[in-house]
């Protein structure tokens, strides 16, 4: 693989694969109960009348333990090990580092790995998405939407860093069916743009796994998520290894391993464009 690839796909597959990896659910209490749900969504029960109090009861424990696991930060800044495979085959590692200040900026650093160099930085904001490819010494200026053309997800500031700390997100109050197992609660929900199917842990209420569909049936776009390796720092509960496969045309396949970690600790962040650097 050319050293300058890094520069195109991957500042592309960062900001897709980190964001969309951590993209499994929001935590408001449910409200309403519907009857039905997708016929594809085959792991999932209906709802019936007849035990609709103690279907509500369990929705609703559920929720609040989902709730309770929301991380309250103002900094965060992480190591991530991303390894990364697309329809060409499996890509040279990335170690991504962010730092976060809540509802301010959002500050990534990619590494090659392979070759020890940073290949680029992105800085977002609430407005704009700055992009240094130091590799080929340009840089993008691009406004929120820019996220949206990448990923094709409405991204903004709030919802980026909720995925980067691990935050559910993209989830509304409509859950519409559920199912219980031994030791997992099944909760399915149908948002504006995706049904999620949540898989809870039924004794912590943390969050396994999640998978997304498309509302929008000829998009045809899923994810598929996988929460592991929690790690409890200072009572703040962390999945520090996530597993996405996501698929629309082509299949993507990304691991993010959290190296390092930490919250609420002084940040410096700064983002200079050099004056050679060509705009684009």
């Amino acid at each position: 693989m050319k050293l300058t690839n890094y520069s195109t796909g991957y500042v592309s597959a960062i900001i897709f694969a980190t964001l969309i990896a951590f993209s499994a659910g929001g935590c408001k209490t449910a409200k309403k109960i519907q009857a039905s749900i997708d016929k594809k969504d085959t792991t999932s029960v209906h709802i019936t009348n007849t035990f609709k109090e103690d279907s509500m009861r369990v929705i609703k424990n559920a929720m609040m333990a989902l709730q309770k696991k929301q991380i309250v930060f103002k900094t965060f800044s992480a190591k991530i090990k991303v390894e990364y495979e697309d329809a060409k085959g499996k890509q040279p590692n990335i170690t991504a580092y962010v730092r976060i200040l809540k509802d301010s900026l959002i500050w990534i650093s990619g590494y090659a790995t392979v070759f020890n160099i940073e290949a680029f930085r992105v800085l977002i904001n609430k407005d704009s998405v700055f992009v240094l490819d130091k590799i080929n010494k340009e840089v993008r200026l691009r406004s929120m939407d820019y996220l949206q053309e990448v990923t094709e997800i409405p991204f903004d500031l709030n919802t980026l860093q909720d995925l980067f700390v691990g935050n559910p997100v993209f989830l509304e109050d409509s859950v519409i069916s559920y199912k219980e197992t031994g030791s997992k609660i099944l909760l399915a929900t149908l948002g504006h743009f995706f049904k999620h199917l949540l898989t809870l842990n039924k004794d912590d209420g943390l969050l396994v796994h999640s998978k997304l569909d498309d509302v929008n049936l000829a998009r045809n776009r899923t994810a598929d998520i996988t929460y592991a390796d929690y790690e409890n720092n200072n009572g703040v509960p962390f999945s520090t290894d996530r597993a996405i496969t996501v698929s629309e045309k082509n299949k993507l396949d990304i691991h993010l391993n959290y190296k390092q970690y930490e919250f609420n600790k002084d940040l410096s962040i700064t983002f200079n464009i050099p004056a050679n650097y060509k705009r684009r």
